[in-house]
């Protein structure tokens, strides 16, 4: 049996290329991946040293890997993975909360991400405040000077969602960030309300006494008072970023199923725990709203499952997603089945998401797992799924004008008789129309120039320059571009370089 398992994986991949050769890859995918800080003790033992080196090796990794974007988790438990003046340090970093590590590890992150010109995203858990009873919160946090902000729930303790203090508390923490690093977006995973307990109340009744019944609210419409007020922590989040800095999206990754059918007649043909049921979270309005400006539904149960169908909820979130950009969530180790080539679902998963046409990106859970190469995985992502380089899409609902062009685009022959192409940026005063990064084509002759063809790039750089390899062929005929913060693209420029 075991000797049938890899011809036929193997067969499914050789049938994935052939079909990517025989059609033009995309020019632009978000291709992301989330580093998630809560529970990982490993960082704890290790040093500053040990600890920049780990990130830029993970780095190099996920670069390699095709990724492009990497969701970085910086607030865990209402801690911080950053210098913060409203929240002590993660405990995940030295492993005591508080305890100063004397360096910035998201300033780092987002330095080695640009340098390789990752987008980082800041992930941060809005309500969460302490996962397990054993973890003892530092004297400083904002815990002990507003108790009343808080709820116990299970061995959890919560930011009280219906309290409007917590919210402005939130929006000023997250303002903070935006202000201060140089992110490309926020992000929020599906911890909204907290995953039902069996057996145990989320007890707000004081702050529904409070807020609920003076908007208005009866004790039958709790459900619709909680979804409210995380709407209005959604709503005020995405103008507060966007009036910063209107380049930092703001994105979310909710729990896979929106709400069933048996629910709701526009639900999926689910039977599984809901975003608007269970968590209070009305995904669909944000999104109608225009308050999100990308959704990554977290899709990780298999092809076929009996409670959770991939297949049938890609299909859901593709015809419900208000045009939105559209990216899927996918588990690694649910995917790839590692020691189970058999069973791996890699190739099927990816093959629906490439061809529906709403689809354009995936994210995986989690990084580590890209980073042992869980299965297989990396490699796969780098001989196959992601063999050609690719542009973050525009997504940016405030920005879609192009920078200007570059200018003064030449060739230089150093002492070493290597080529180098180098070029001046073009000229911008707003930051928004100043040139992030610049994309280098390649082709044989500018009747040949194709600059939606992705296999025509040969370098992604945030320098104006590019050294061309010793071993190209004479005459070949060079294109430049400049992207700005959104990912727009300028006009290009060409040069006809000797070898």
């Amino acid at each position: 049996m075991h000797t049938l398992k890899k011809p036929i994986y193997f067969l499914l991949i050789l049938l994935f290329s052939l079909n990517t050769l025989a059609q033009t890859p995309p020019k632009r995918e978000f291709r992301g991946t989330w580093i998630q800080t809560v529970g990982q003790a490993k960082y704890a033992k290790m040093s500053m040293e040990e600890m920049k080196s780990y990130f830029t090796n993970l780095l190099d990794n996920l670069q390699k890997s095709g990724i492009n974007v990497v969701l970085f988790q910086v607030r865990p438990e209402a801690d911080a993975w950053y210098d913060s003046p409203y929240e002590p340090w993660s405990r995940y970093i030295t492993g005591k909360q508080g305890k100063n590590p004397g360096w910035d590890p998201l300033a780092y992150m987002v330095e080695e991400c640009h340098k390789r010109n990752i987008d980082i995203h800041a992930w941060l858990n809005p309500y969460r405040v302490r996962t397990s009873p054993t973890k003892a919160l530092a004297r400083t946090h904002i815990y002990f000077k507003h108790p009343e902000w808080f709820i116990d729930y299970g061995e959890y303790i919560w930011f009280d969602p219906g309290n409007p203090e917590c919210r402005e508390f939130i929006k000023t923490v997250v303002k903070d960030i935006v202000k201060r690093y140089d992110i490309d977006g926020i992000h929020m995973d599906d911890y909204f309300y907290p995953y039902p307990i069996v057996e145990s109340k989320f007890n707000d009744s004081k702050s529904f006494r409070t807020y609920g019944l003076e908007k208005g609210y009866t004790s039958s419409q709790k459900a619709d008072w909680r979804r409210d007020n995380v709407n209005i922590l959604m709503r005020d989040l995405h103008m507060t970023i966007h009036k910063i800095k209107p380049w930092v999206l703001f994105g979310v990754s909710p729990f896979g199923i929106y709400r069933n059918f048996k629910r709701d007649p526009n639900g999926s043909q689910t039977n599984g725990l809901s975003n608007y049921d269970d968590l209070f979270a009305d995904v669909l309005l944000w999104l109608k709203n225009g308050w999100v400006d990308y959704n990554i539904p977290q899709l990780y149960w298999e092809i076929g499952h009996r409670v959770a169908d991939y297949e049938v909820l890609i299909d859901w979130w593709s015809r419900n997603n208000y045009g939105k950009p559209l990216y899927i969530g996918q588990d690694v180790l649910r995917t790839i089945k590692p020691g189970n080539l058999k069973f791996s679902q890699l190739y099927r998963k990816m093959m629906i998401a490439s061809k529906n046409d709403k689809v354009t990106g995936n994210c995986f859970w989690p990084g580590y797992e890209l980073e042992r190469n869980a299965g297989g995985i990396t490699d796969s992502l780098r001989t196959v799924y992601h063999k050609y380089p690719v542009i973050h899409p525009a997504d940016n609902p405030f920005d879609h004008t192009p920078p200007g062009s570059i200018t003064n685009l030449i060739y230089i022959k150093n002492m070493n008789n290597h080529l180098h192409l180098s070029w001046k940026a073009p000229v911008a005063n707003l930051e928004m129309d100043k040139a992030a990064y610049y994309v280098v084509y390649r082709f044989d002759s500018q009747r040949d120039i194709n600059l939606e063809n992705p296999r025509n790039i040969i370098s992604i750089t945030r320098t104006t320059q590019y050294e061309i390899p010793k071993n190209t062929s004479p005459y070949k005929v060079y294109v430049v571009t400049a992207f700005d913060r959104c990912h727009n693209e300028s006009q290009g420029e060409f040069i006809e370089v000797p070898e």
